[in-house]
């Protein structure tokens, strides 16, 4: 998960204002401590810390109450405020222009997963149906030729190399003439891997630059560096016109807020951040859905993104029934499947901003533990699969024979099950009440949502 550590610090702290008697002096002193725990657990910059502390403490016990909510929830909204503020304020897309040429080029230090970050962006294109190519001018490092060719190769992005020669500036140049002859909408320029001390390479990536003329250069930083990222960012940032900065590496970073916090303080907008190995985790960076996630309020703009990078196309009403915690043991075993297809499921619940709140086997379901659960319901009758409470002890025992599984596997997907829709229930509840900012779902009606309300009550 991203920066879970982070996140799960924040949640407490969170967790323990809501759950308050009174939002007093104290307990708002309590939570600062608690805040200021996880952000310098996570390497955030002491002097951002306390600023950051010291503005959450003077709001909540300065302000004037909004109308029709209580402190606690006052305070809730001017911790994620304030936390948005630090990691940009708002979120930067990368526009890219239908029918012409727009040339990207990727810069960074060696070891920053740069290259591994090109074809990730590549796929990120590709996914939203943008006709992309990928020119490696890295002829610096050995090997990088190849790496990059290899990860794109089954992208079926166009790719440009030239392995044999020596010159980044003209490999990038008659690249750029091939792939727009391809008709490539989208052009990522891979470089080679430098130092902020390299005055050689730093002279050869403004070379490249002046040649091509991109449309944006983009820098890339690796999230486990923490503060340090900063002084990367400043040494590209008067080498060259950055546009925009991708972090990577921020899956299990215990650095990973301080990279971001860093990064963001130097004025240039984070656009992507890399939050895994697989070629799939690459994530348009929204601050205030990022800041949302970190504290399980969900970040629904991206869950749509991985919806339609999925090419899924959810029924209004099987997801307003699974909502309800209305639904059958079938109906789990789909709405599994199609979380699997959005990626890894602990990942979609985290966009959701229920990940803390399910359990740790639900989140990390398998393949192949999805393959047993359907032969367990292959042997099962209509009876038990439209109501699960009606399968006791004997009834486990004869599933198992015929699906040809222990009894204890065949209870654990009926615990999953249930523990599924507790959580659901309680998550429809929020969102169709609008609890701590949720958003009702687009496209339902009032009708229906009339209707659920009192199924949910």
């Amino acid at each position: 998960m991203v920066l879970e550590k982070l996140g799960e610090g924040l949640r407490n702290a969170i967790n323990k204002i809501l759950r308050s008697n009174v939002a007093d002096r104290e307990a708002v002193e309590e939570l600062v401590k608690e805040l200021q725990r996880a952000l310098l657990m996570s390497d955030v910059n002491v002097e951002l810390v306390f600023e950051l502390s010291e503005r959450i403490k003077k709001r909540a016990l300065d302000e004037t109450l909004p109308p029709g909510i209580s402190r606690r929830e006052h305070i809730v909204k001017i911790v994620y405020d304030e936390l948005t503020n630090i990691l940009g304020k708002k979120a930067y897309p990368l526009e890219i222009t239908p029918g012409k040429a727009n040339i990207i080029m990727l810069v960074g230090i060696q070891g920053s997963g740069k290259t591994t970050t090109v074809a990730k962006l590549a796929r990120y294109f590709t996914k939203r149906g943008i006709k992309t190519g990928v020119v490696c001018a890295d002829t610096f490092r050995a090997g990088a030729y190849e790496q990059l060719y290899q990860l794109v190769s089954e992208l079926g992005v166009k790719f440009y190399g030239d392995p044999n020669s020596k010159s980044s500036v003209s490999v990038a140049k008659k690249g750029i003439e091939v792939l727009q002859k391809e008709g490539c909408e989208a052009i990522i320029v891979d470089t080679s891997g430098r130092h902020k001390e390299e005055k050689g390479l730093m002279k050869e990536m403004q070379d490249i630059a002046k040649a091509i003329n991109p449309q944006e250069i983009i820098l890339v930083v690796d999230g486990t560096l923490g503060q340090q990222a900063s002084v990367q960012a400043r040494a590209f940032k008067e080498a060259t016109n950055i546009g925009s900065i991708i972090v990577t590496k921020l899956d299990g970073s215990a650095r990973g807020g301080g990279a971001l916090s860093a990064v963001a303080a130097t004025g240039a907008p984070i656009k992507f951040i890399g939050n895994g190995e697989k070629i799939e985790d690459i994530e348009s960076f929204n601050p205030t859905g990022f800041v949302g996630r970190l504290l399980g309020m969900g970040d629904l703009q991206s869950l749509l993104d991985k919806v339609r990078e999925a090419e899924l196309t959810p029924d209004k009403e099987a997801a307003m029934a699974f909502l309800s915690g209305r639904f059958t043991l079938k109906d789990f075993y789909n709405a599994m499947e199609q979380l699997k297809k959005m990626g890894p499921v602990s990942k979609v619940l985290e966009l959701l901003g229920v990940g803390a709140k399910f359990p740790n086997e639900l989140k990390d379901v398998a393949d192949d533990k999805m393959k047993y659960w359907k032969v367990m319901m292959q042997s099962m009758t209509r009876e038990e699969l439209v109501n699960p409470k009606l399968i006791d002890r004997s009834r486990i025992i004869r599933i198992a024979r015929g699906s040809g599984t222990q009894p204890k596997e065949v209870k654990e997907l009926i615990d999953q099950y249930f523990a599924a829709k507790k959580v659901a229930k309680m998550m429809g509840k929020q969102r169709l009440r609008g609890k701590h900012g949720m958003q009702i779902p687009q496209g339902i009606s009032p009708e229906q949502i009339k209707k659920w309300k009192g199924k949910l009550a």
